[in-house]
């Protein structure tokens, strides 16, 4: 297959500034900017993209940091592997990127396997907030994602290569008893005709991920 053709998935990450092969990975580069506005781009010098919080959850309480440009590079293997043992624990900071080029974080507040209980609140009307390093991302569903392409829509990457998948398949809520340990499972998509194992975004935690990448993951730079 040409070169086109195995990039051609990755075409659909359009926060992308950049997506092209290099030896066996494919490389990702984002200015992980949302394109949906929010309540913390106030005082920001995309302010045209602030939105004041109109989400359901009444015991919102906006975090007191901001987003900025952050440029990451995102390296991820072109063919995942699954692996059957010695897979590795996720880290606090980016594990994969959303098609808008966003950061997508573990089921992790911080250190020590913090919940995300009280963190949520502060998550805006599309389920993502700023670090005090003002890096936007989300720990779990990208609303504006699903609202835009579907709920059974391809979400983004992991770090391993493996896809994301929103919180609906085949017309039915997808529930972490459905997924692994990974909190993913194999069979085809819309996207991988021949089949590929892929993780799925749940209402649960672990949200996004489970006890660690499936495949070996590739690296994420500043």
């Amino acid at each position: 297959s040409t070169t086109t053709d195995e990039l051609a998935v990755y075409a659909k990450i359009y926060g992308a500034s950049e997506v092209y092969k290099e030896g066996d990975f494919v490389v990702i580069k984002v200015t992980n900017l949302p394109d949906h506005t929010s309540p913390y781009y106030k005082d920001t010098e995309w302010s045209d993209k602030y939105e004041a919080y109109n989400g359901t959850n009444a015991d919102y309480k906006k975090n007191p940091n901001s987003i900025d440009q952050v440029s990451y590079t995102y390296k991820i293997p072109l063919n995942p592997v699954e692996l059957s043992s010695g897979n590795q624990a996720t880290n606090l900071g980016s594990i994969g990127v959303a098609l808008n080029g966003v950061a997508l974080f573990n089921q992790y507040a911080g250190p020590n396997e913090q919940e995300l209980t009280s963190e949520i609140n502060s998550f805006d009307q599309y389920g993502g907030h700023p670090t005090g390093q003002s890096v936007y991302h989300y720990h779990l569903e990208p609303t504006y994602l699903t609202a835009n392409n579907g709920k059974d829509a391809l979400m983004g990457f992991l770090l391993d290569g493996f896809p994301v998948y929103g919180p609906e398949e085949n017309g039915s809520i997808v529930m972490n008893s459905d997924l692994d340990d990974f909190h993913g499972h194999k069979h085809a998509t819309a996207d991988y005709p021949g089949g590929i194992y892929h993780y799925h975004i749940t209402d649960a935690a672990p949200y996004i991920n489970g006890d660690g990448f499936k495949g070996t993951p590739g690296t994420v730079t500043r």
